[in-house]
């Protein structure tokens, strides 16, 4: 009986543990679940986040200490793929009161009403004229006060905090569907087309701060080689201006003694971490004088600006700044990639060598000159300090020939036209000034009197790897004469006699 019992009580306990096992095993699958329907549902929440959260919008505190919450530009949801085109930047343009009837035509050039965006900041309000001027320039504003912030430079000009300010006070004014803040001065024409070219290149969704540096080499050395210089134009990113602009009065109280506005700017970028990222497209124009050399013989890469169009001499001779910028807009209109671009051939027959500055000018050289001489600028101008020194470019420049025999024929641009059936450009150029006679035996520019230049616009030509156009010199059927036509380069041709 005893047994029996005994058998009955091990046989209850069994059943009794294998119970609680089993519950103890429910309920531990049960945590398991929960936990891993949790940690899916978190990594899914963080994923999402990250994928529609590009930018980091901080509120920002003014001047006033009231905070000013930032949008993010609504074409980054909406439009993720849609190339950068004009409407997409907003430019913020530093201007004195005292210059601005003189310095308002320059804008006026190359500010598109109804397409371009931006404002003009002035120091103190001026009078603005009667009639429709004020719907062909910028939106013009007034700067913040910027009393409260040190300056200690002893040649410099306090109106370098207040330029220095203008991307911070645009973005605080909440404009939509912006991805880039251009800067640039009130005397710096910009070639738009051309501003849209190169920045479409970059991801606006990143900290992007592009620009270039001087011409001068002195002056990259008192300021720095890694700083846009602002007279040139820069642009920054829209994030990397959110984030400028949450700093960057506290930045500007730790530097009372830069000089200007645009070193400001950079030791601001640099507390950030962002490098510029040199276009060199960009002119400062740290020089004076005739600045054809270094026009003629233009970098491989789109012509974005130019600058202190006051201190250098008409680019075209014989007329005003302003003529001759809206000469040179002429060009543009048909084939702003192509502008200012060098093409390099010979005239094998006369032992001559044609330099194409396509849009601007044409030179004849006698005698078969390199390539590699030939792209190099020629020094008709002065540096920044007023000498001819050669060592004072950060850039290598040639000596423009004393021999009467070595000078150039220049041909400049006179006229521009567009060919709608053959889809092709025609500009002629004509020659202003007589050469000195030479006694070399050989054949003489001088009979050329005009230069036809045949060319196709390429709309991918910055698209590609960047390479020099190639031109061809064809017989003169007309007396006096010369046509030439430039088109892309061959794969295997080379530039040779």
């Amino acid at each position: 009986m005893s047994s029996m019992n005994n058998n009955l009580k091990d046989s209850e306990h069994l059943h009794i543990s294998w119970t609680i096992t089993k519950l103890l095993s429910f309920f531990f699958l049960l945590i398991s679940i929960s936990y891993l329907f949790y940690s899916l549902g978190f990594v899914t929440n963080s994923y999402d986040c990250e994928q529609k959260k590009p930018y980091l919008f901080p509120t920002t505190t003014h001047l006033s200490d009231t905070p000013a919450p930032i949008s993010p530009p609504k074409d980054t949801l909406k439009k993720p793929f849609e190339k950068t085109n004009i409407s997409h930047i907003v430019f913020g343009i530093g201007a004195s009161s005292m210059l601005w009837n003189h310095r308002k035509e320059y804008i006026k050039l190359w500010w598109r009403p109804n397409e371009t965006r931006g404002n003009v900041w002035l120091d103190q309000e001026v009078k603005i004229e009667g009639g429709d001027e004020h719907l062909v320039l910028p939106t013009l504003r007034i700067s913040g006060d910027t009393s409260r912030f040190k300056y200690k430079h002893p040649r410099g000009n306090r109106s370098g905090i207040r330029i220095s300010r203008i991307v911070s006070e645009t973005v605080r004014l909440g404009m939509e569907n912006v991805r880039w803040f251009v800067m640039g001065d009130d005397d710096t024409f910009f070639v738009t087309e051309n501003l849209v070219k190169v920045l479409q290149k970059y991801d606006h969704n990143q900290f992007y701060y592009i620009g270039a540096p001087s011409e001068s080499h002195m002056q990259n050395l008192f300021f720095s080689y890694n700083m846009a210089f602002g007279g040139g134009g820069f642009a920054i990113s829209y994030p990397l201006a959110v984030a400028l602009e949450r700093m960057q009065d506290r930045c500007i109280q730790r530097y009372p003694a830069l000089y200007g506005s645009d070193d400001r700017i950079h030791a601001c970028m640099s507390e950030i971490g962002v490098p510029l990222t040199k276009e060199v497209g960009f002119h400062q124009f740290d020089v004076y004088g005739n600045v054809f050399g270094l026009l003629a013989a233009h970098p491989i890469a789109p012509l974005v600006s130019l600058h202190h169009l006051d201190h250098i001499q008409p680019i075209f001779p014989n007329t005003s700044h302003i003529e001759a910028l809206e000469r040179l807009k002429e060009p543009m209109k048909v084939d702003s990639y192509g502008l200012m671009q060098q093409s390099i051939c010979y005239d094998k027959k006369r032992a001559w060598t044609i330099s194409v500055s396509w849009g601007y000018a044409v030179q004849i050289f006698r005698g078969i000159l390199f390539a590699r001489d030939m792209e190099v600028p020629a020094r008709t101008f002065l540096n920044w300090f007023r000498r001819p020194e050669y060592t004072s470019y950060p850039f290598n420049t040639r000596p423009f020939n004393r021999n009467v025999c070595q000078k150039p024929f220049v041909f400049y641009l006179t006229q521009t036209t567009f060919d709608e059936v053959l889809h092709e450009t025609l500009t002629e150029y004509t020659r202003n000034q007589p050469n000195p006679e030479c006694p070399w035996k050989m054949a003489d520019p001088t009979q050329i009197k005009s230069i036809k230049v045949h060319k196709k616009p390429d709309p991918h030509m910055w698209d590609k790897s960047p390479r020099r156009n190639c031109c061809k010199v064809q017989q003169i059927t007309e007396e006096g004469t010369m046509v030439i036509h430039v088109r892309e380069c061959g794969e295997y041709e080379v530039i040779e006699k």
